[in-house]
């Protein structure tokens, strides 16, 4: 994990294939076990001890996302549980960017 979270994200304006199985698989493979895929994006359902908590996670989650131009899909629910989605819609699926963020959201946790 400590490799994609150390890797920058780089403009995807689509034009590319989405990352096949196998691919995806290996970087799958660099993240906790925690994270889903259904082949064209990724999720990890975070749960924190209360709301303030949820919420601070949730604006840290922003300023990586800010900062490394790639958005994920953020959804607070049951007051203290944070979904994290990601996904690059430009390719209608999963790029190496999606594995990036998700290692720098896993380091904030």
């Amino acid at each position: 994990m400590n490799d994609l979270a150390q890797k920058k994200c780089v403009p995807c304006e689509g034009g590319i294939p989405p990352l096949n199985e196998t691919e995806y698989g290996v970087l799958m493979a660099q993240l906790s076990s925690d994270w889903q895929t259904d082949g064209k994006q990724i999720s990890k359902d975070f749960t924190f001890n209360n709301f303030d908590d949820a919420m601070n996670f949730v604006n840290k989650v922003a300023e990586v996302a800010k900062q490394e131009d790639h958005h994920p899909d953020i959804n607070l629910h049951n007051y203290k549980k944070v979904l994290i989605t990601l996904s690059t819609h430009a390719i209608n699926g999963l790029s190496e960017n999606d594995f990036i963020i998700a290692a720098k959201i896993e380091n904030l946790s």
